[in-house]
């Protein structure tokens, strides 16, 4: 294992217990840990997200850690899903809902929003003196380009308009499909994607070492204590803890090549 696979392994293995810590135990301090844990996954869907609009990445940076304390605070480590696939959409939606209330969430290059308004104007001096709508073909003239390039600054301008979900893509006697009905029923696929999380989840742990499986389902699952774990399997207090810090690195070894797989 390189250096870096075990410095990953070992940053994966520490976020899954201080998330299991945090579903018993909520407080700030761990909420701060586990943000600083999984920073490194909202500046990636920054970095993504900002080549796709205008605003700046410090600024997505910002609304994206808001998104990844609520994953913190709504996460579930009972339920097997990796904590990356369940808060990127976190993440990403809070993005999304900033753009959306700042306006367009499409990047279109300052020259082109500049032609266009201009192109508004000469549309309507040549309307009063034509007497009637001009043709691209006038506008593009009239403002020194080609019509290819008018049409396309026009094109760019309607893109940068949000689409009614009611907008019919498919209208025959039988069938009215709208644009909503063709997009993907993303409740569903979350649990969807929480199930084949739990599944791999209970794999890994199905192939740890018995006593090991035992000390991390005691202590996470049915919040006993270390001590009250020892008895149980009869070992000493220290080595159920050597047990479970042991048993979960194997899991986050084992679930490496799937979650690696979910990420953004």
């Amino acid at each position: 294992m390189s250096q870096m696979t075990a410095t990953q392994s070992s940053l994966r293995s520490r976020s899954m217990e201080l998330l299991m810590a945090y579903q018993h135990n909520p407080s700030v301090e761990i909420r701060n840990k586990l943000v600083r844990l999984n920073a490194g996954l909202v500046r990636k869907i920054a970095h993504r997200v900002s080549h796709q609009c205008s605003e700046p990445y410090e600024d997505l940076e910002q609304i994206g850690y808001i998104g990844l304390i609520r994953a913190v605070e709504r996460f579930d480590p009972t339920q097997g899903c990796a904590f990356s696939s369940f808060a990127v959409p976190y993440i990403r939606g809070e993005m999304l809902h900033f753009l959306r209330d700042r306006g367009s969430a499409v990047k279109v290059p300052r020259r082109l929003q500049d032609m266009q308004k201009e192109g508004q104007r000469v549309r309507l001096t040549l309307t009063k003196i034509l007497g009637h709508e001009p043709t691209d073909a006038q506008v593009a003239n009239a403002l020194g380009v080609s019509l290819y390039e008018w049409r396309e600054i026009k094109i760019a301008a309607k893109n940068r308009l949000p689409l009614s979900l009611d907008a019919m893509v498919c209208q025959q006697i039988d069938s009215q499909i709208t644009l909503g009905d063709t997009l993907p029923d993303t409740h569903y696929q979350t649990l969807q994607r929480l199930e084949e999380d739990r599944q791999q989840l209970q794999g890994a742990l199905n192939q740890l070492e018995e006593k090991t499986r035992a000390a991390i389902e005691f202590v996470f699952f049915n919040d006993l204590s270390r001590k009250e774990v020892a008895e149980r399997i009869g070992v000493s207090p220290m080595t159920v803890t050597r047990r479970i810090q042991r048993g979960l690195e194997q899991m986050v070894a084992l679930l490496q090549p799937q979650v690696l797989q979910t990420d953004p």
